[in-house]
């Protein structure tokens, strides 16, 4: 069994449990649940720069990245940056993050939420919208042809837009349909963890331009943003980079500076 399919039978043990504890009604009633959602496609088409930036604290590959600032401090800082939406890990297992993290960042920032997690049902969706998230994630690799329909049209029932991560033209092929925003090329391998930019530059003539499409995993360079918007990626999801440093704020302050420049 390799860490993604640990991953998802450990998440599918949580959903169950949380299910049992905390009802959908107590969700829909929550003070968040009916709230105006922000559009994440819209946010990142209007920008520039197109950057949203991630709230990671660790990873099965890295133990840690960064403990030493508050949820706060550092979505404050992206937003202050000019990030264009703002993506929150929520699984503590696997990555040390939390829905109280989602939470306190809708609390601090205007700005569109991504809820990143492992999707496998539709619960998750009700939490993302109770907790304050605007969009939520959808992972080709662990999901059928008909989960990716039923989570992303439930999705866009609440108002959340959907992000679909592919790896492959595999998973692009079984997965494009209307009920996605953005599609999003994952150039690390889920399974290896390796990383590789071609990924994203060998599937973007195959995502349709009806979808905002963005590149995650392994950005570290301007050039390689530079790179990538020139084979028409026009988002950019970065974490590790800016989360590994003393100031991620600041990190990617400097970092839009130098895509100005």
């Amino acid at each position: 069994m390799n860490i993604l399919d640990q991953i998802i039978a450990s998440k599918k043990k949580e959903v169950a449990l949380k299910k049992s504890v905390v009802s959908v009604a107590q969700l829909e009633n929550s003070d968040l649940f009916n709230t105006k959602t922000n559009s994440l496609s819209k946010s990142i088409l209007n920008s520039p720069f197109g950057i949203i930036a991630e709230h990671k604290r660790r990873s099965p590959s890295k133990a840690t990245i960064n403990n030493s600032f508050s949820v706060e401090e550092v979505v404050k800082g992206y937003e202050n940056a000019g990030a264009s939406g703002i993506s929150v890990l929520t699984d503590m297992q696997y990555f040390g993050g939390s829905l109280e993290d989602l939470l306190l960042a809708r609390a601090s920032v205007q700005i569109p939420l991504l809820r990143k997690e492992f999707i496998v049902d539709e619960y998750q969706l009700l939490e993302a919208k109770a907790f304050g998230a605007d969009a939520i994630l959808l992972i080709a690799a662990v999901l059928s042809k008909e989960e990716i329909k039923q989570f992303s049209e439930f999705a866009q029932s609440l108002a959340l837009e959907v992000l679909l991560e592919v790896h492959n033209q595999e998973e692009l092929k079984k997965s494009i349909m209307p009920s996605l925003d953005l599609i999003g090329v994952n150039n690390r391998n889920l399974k290896t963890f390796e990383v590789n930019l071609q990924n994203s530059i060998e599937l973007t003539n195959n995502i349709p331009n009806d979808f905002v499409k963005i590149s995650e995993s392994g950005l570290t360079s301007t050039d390689d943003i530079n790179l990538l918007r020139s084979h028409g990626f026009q988002g950019f999801l970065i974490g590790e980079n800016f989360m590994k440093t003393d100031n991620p704020g600041k990190s990617l302050e400097q970092f839009i500076k130098q895509l100005k420049a």
